[in-house]
């Protein structure tokens, strides 16, 4: 039977017939890998997904996390699936061999955690964030904070957090309040409040890395005077044991629309009964160097945006497969062109509009796979390039694509799990079917990580204007080579490329007429409305890409993927015009609007 979860043969088509992964086993860093330990680590995330983290994805969504002001209590099934993954030696999947990660490719473990993601994301949460705090320890700690927080972490006896937002900044981290101060002996005592903090408490594992921002007395004001530290929920012993608990604890939990099955906490430093050595504050120890915390969190937070899409596309992309089979199943009515009420009903699939509805789910997921797995190739390219200059390409088309492959996703496939609850019906409003909380789960992705309106500003305010636009070139060279080979394929294919160039060629024109102006509140006024338009424009150009990589092939998986390129083109696309002529227009309504009027 085939999984409900994600489309097997959609990640073969993707990985290898478009993307050629198991050609990157030519590049050095990867060279011990290939195709037969790229599909076992698919193969055992599929199974581990089935068994151990879909089973009680509906339960841990019922039984939400309980704090007693002590313990956070949850439902024992996260720990065992926790223990699962850990013993399949996956968190480390793509980290350095260094530290005793597998040193896969991002595109391979992207694809792999895809399944966790899809099957439980409550659940994933604990292990996604993990992931990327070693990441960014492996890059910018010492070898001591490896060894000592690192390891343990790639063990699966500590589990990790970031911890950036407070309650009086929230995303503007400019404003972060949380203060630490200078020891004798190195360290650092924080105090301080955090909020929203996911993962921070819990009895999964028997330490929380907590990576927290905080500023040094006499730093300069704003983010450049923000530094990052390691505070661990327990002290670690030089021999590596558990020491003391530190001065940090949860003031309580957050009660969640979704993704209830992940603690979300309010984080307090230096403030508890727990005090150090009998001194107050949460003991900290310093990442790198002082106000040069944003820089390195980046590294995690941008990680862990991509990978807010990548869960927001898993989360869509079971609901599709979910409303396909009910549509398939269900029977009701007849076909408009026929009156006898005494025929047989037909299954609602053979309905226009249903088709329409799963049609446009599928143009939605599989589009978002793709952008989710093309930027992870990126980054390998980047980690394995064999000169400056594809590292230095790599990273400009990472750096342009990072707020589409968070914001794209999690404003589009959550279109597609309302349309799964659309397909469903009344059903499909009911706790009895999973559709509806496939939406509730996903409607945080387009908030957590820099809400989409923060990856506006990011795109348009800095990623577009980067070193005199050098991104946006870059992206148009690989847009252009697109169109190039869907112009040789002739029929549909140049149709399609010609639509992609004239709206690429269109929002280059606007973004180049909208700086122009000198306007510059009146352009970032509409940035939201540039951030959808080109998100649009980059997910055809993936769209027109999967369809060249399908030219020639027969069967019914070939056809499915040129009519939802068919369909991204004609119903899609199209929503962009609009758009770009309000960007031209350098529209003033809502930066006119005034408080009083509302």
């Amino acid at each position: 039977m085939k999984s409900l979860l994600l489309s097997r043969r959609d990640l073969d088509f993707l990985l290898y017939e478009w993307l050629k992964v198991d050609e990157l086993t030519g590049r050095k860093r990867f060279a011990d890998h290939s195709r037969e330990t790229f599909d076992g680590v698919l193969d055992l995330s599929e199974q581990l997904a089935e068994r151990y983290f879909a089973p009680h994805n509906k339960k841990s969504d019922a039984n939400e996390p309980t704090f007693d002001g002590q313990t956070v209590t949850m439902v024992p099934e996260v720990k065992e699936a926790w223990d699962a993954f850990v013993a399949a030696d996956l968190i480390g999947m793509s980290m350095e061999e260094s530290v005793g990660g597998a040193q896969l490719p991002a595109v391979v473990a992207q694809a792999a955690f895809a399944w966790i993601a899809a099957a439980n994301v409550s659940t994933s949460g604990y292990l996604m964030l993990t992931i990327a705090n070693a990441n960014l320890l492996t890059k910018f700690g010492t070898p001591e904070q490896i060894e000592t927080y690192v390891k343990p972490m790639l063990a699966g006896r500590f589990s990790g957090t970031m911890a950036l937002s407070e309650t009086q900044a929230g995303s503007s981290l400019a404003d972060v309040a949380t203060r630490a101060e200078p020891q004798d002996d190195g360290t650092y005592r924080l105090f301080g409040s955090k909020m929203w903090i996911s993962g921070a408490e819990h009895e999964i594992t028997d330490n929380i890395v907590n990576l927290v921002l905080a500023k040094l007395p006499g730093g300069p004001p704003g983010t450049k005077g923000i530094s990052l530290f390691i505070v661990p929920k327990y002290l670690v012993n030089a021999d590596g044991s558990i020491g003391e608990r530190n001065d940090v604890a949860i003031a309580g939990l957050n009660h969640k629309m979704g993704q209830r099955g992940v603690t979300n906490t309010v984080l307090n430093f230096g403030d508890t009964q727990f005090n150090p050595g009998g001194e107050n504050g949460a003991v900290g120890y310093l990442v790198g160097e002082p106000h040069r915390g944003i820089v390195y969190m980046f590294q995690m937070m941008n990680e862990a945006r991509l990978a807010v899409g990548m869960g927001a596309v898993a989360l869509g992309y079971t609901g599709y497969l979910k409303s396909v089979q009910y549509a398939r199943e269900r029977p009701q009515g007849r076909p408009l062109d026929v009156k006898d009420p005494t025929t047989p009903q037909v299954p609602i699939v053979e309905h226009p509009d249903v088709r329409r509805m799963l049609l446009a789910q599928k143009a939605y997921v599989e589009g978002g796979l793709a952008l989710g797995l093309y930027c992870a190739r990126l980054v390998d390219v980047q980690h394995s390039a064999e000169s400056d200059a594809e590292a230095d390409a790599a990273g400009l088309l990472i750096d342009i694509l990072t707020p589409i492959g968070k914001s794209w996703p999690s404003q589009w496939c959550l279109e597609a799990n309302n349309l799964a609850i659309q397909v469903h019906g009344g059903y499909g409003y009911t706790r009895e079917y999973d559709v509806e909380q496939h939406y509730r789960d996903n409607r945080l992705n387009p908030i957590h990580e820099g809400t989409n309106g923060i990856q506006s500003l990011d795109l348009l305010g800095r990623k577009v204007t980067q070193r005199g636009g050098a991104s946006l070139a870059a992206l148009g060279q690989v847009i252009s080579e697109t169109v190039r080979a869907a112009n040789e394929l002739g029929g549909d294919g140049a149709e399609l490329a010609a639509a992609l160039d004239a709206s690429w060629q269109r929002l280059v024109a606007v973004t180049t007429g909208m700086f122009g102006s000198g306007d510059i509140p009146a352009v970032m006024a509409n940035s939201h409305v540039y951030l959808e338009a080109f998100g649009h424009i980059v997910v055809a150009w993936l769209w027109l890409e999967q369809f060249v990589a399908a030219a020639g092939k027969d069967g019914d998986f070939y056809d499915g993927k040129r009519q939802a390129a068919r369909y991204f083109f004609r119903f899609e696309l199209p929503k962009t015009a609009p758009q770009l002529d309000l960007l031209e227009s350098l529209d003033r309504t809502t930066l006119e609007m005034r408080d009083g009027w509302f």
